[in-house]
């Protein structure tokens, strides 16, 4: 019966501030740090044997792996690193307070743009350039809806997370909110219109155990 662990990194600094992120890297604040710290003791406990772990292009995903995989003592096992699992890009929101967002726009508009799977937040004026993704042949999208990251995110997903279930190998997805709801959107074929209730909180690891079918036994919050 395999085992899917996915978490939310630590509270990251643009999460303290109250600020869109999306592809922008940014820094774990020193809550975050414990957040991944204690997260890591949660899942030590389980005493899962992971044979795999998928983390983003981002640094605030990626130190909160390097810290779960210390406390849980598995730092021996393959990390996988996709841009297909960075968080969703908010185009020209990115950068943005939400607060002072919201009292230009409304809170329903806001609304609709965080939460909304179809609806795409404005578009930067010009396409970021980061070396980091050259090397694929990615072009850094001018903004993102929460199914065109559900897009990009599925066929990871099917070629290199899913087979490896199906084999029996227990799996760990460190990623971000945004991310990890269209994830479990479509794990748990949730509808467009409850999606919006979905919220995947910092650094709490959540358990999915599956058949040999992939078809989901249990899902819990690991405490």
């Amino acid at each position: 019966m395999p085992t899917l662990v996915i978490m939310r990194h630590g509270e990251s600094e643009a999460n303290r501030d109250n600020i869109f992120t999306g592809w922008s890297d940014v820094s774990l604040t020193e809550k975050g740090i414990n957040q991944a710290h204690t997260a890591g003791k949660i899942i030590a406990k389980s005493k899962i044997q992971f044979d795999d772990v998928h983390t983003s292009f981002l640094k605030r995903a990626i130190i909160t792996t390097n810290i779960v995989l210390d406390e849980i003592n598995q730092n021996f096992i393959p990390e996988h690193k996709s841009w297909r699992l960075n968080e969703r890009h908010y185009g020209g929101l990115r950068g943005k307070n939400k607060l002072k967002v919201k009292e230009q726009v409304g809170a329903k508009q806001l609304k609709i743009w965080r939460r909304s799977f179809t609806v795409v937040p404005p578009l930067l004026t010009k396409r970021d350039e980061d070396s980091r993704y050259d090397r694929y042949g990615v072009k850094i999208p001018l903004s993102e809806s929460l199914q065109m990251a559900q897009e990009r995110l599925i066929p990871y997903w099917v070629d290199h997370i899913a087979p490896r279930l199906l084999d029996g190998k227990n799996q760990l997805i460190v990623a971000h909110g945004s991310t990890l709801r269209a994830l479990i959107k479509f794990l748990e074929n949730i509808s467009d219109e409850d999606i919006p209730n979905v919220e995947v909180p910092n650094g709490k690891p959540i358990r999915y155990d599956f058949d040999q079918h992939l078809n989901i036994i249990d899902k819990n919050y690991m405490e």
